[in-house]
């Protein structure tokens, strides 16, 4: 793996491992996810409320998660704006899979 890609790799993988949970309960799990990463830095408090929202349903499973949530907000923010460009992208085109449509590059 390239070593420019590593870091986008790092937070990919994460968000496979946690995503599900968090963002389970949206209606378009990729539009929430998009709109944590849309700008030059993660949405912190937008990701904060999720959580929030996720926690008083799964308090237990919810507490480790934050300190992770907030690391991958960290790596976001270290990444050169041509890598968060590209997590972008890997975003939507996962969306178009998973909705069987064609790729799209606006914001949700």
């Amino acid at each position: 793996m390239s070593p420019t890609f590593h870091p986008i790799h790092h937070l990919t993988q994460a968000g496979r491992t946690h995503a599900p949970a968090l963002l389970g309960g949206a209606d378009d799990p990729h539009a929430e996810l998009l709109s944590l990463v849309w700008g030059p830095r993660f949405d912190r408090e937008h990701a904060l409320g999720l959580w929030a929202h996720w926690s008083q349903q799964q308090p237990t499973r919810a507490a480790p998660m934050l300190p992770e949530l907030l690391a991958a907000a960290d790596r976001f923010d270290a990444l050169g704006p041509p890598a968060q460009h590209r997590l972008r992208r890997l975003i939507l085109r996962h969306r178009a899979l998973a909705l069987g449509g064609g790729l799209s590059e606006s914001k949700p």
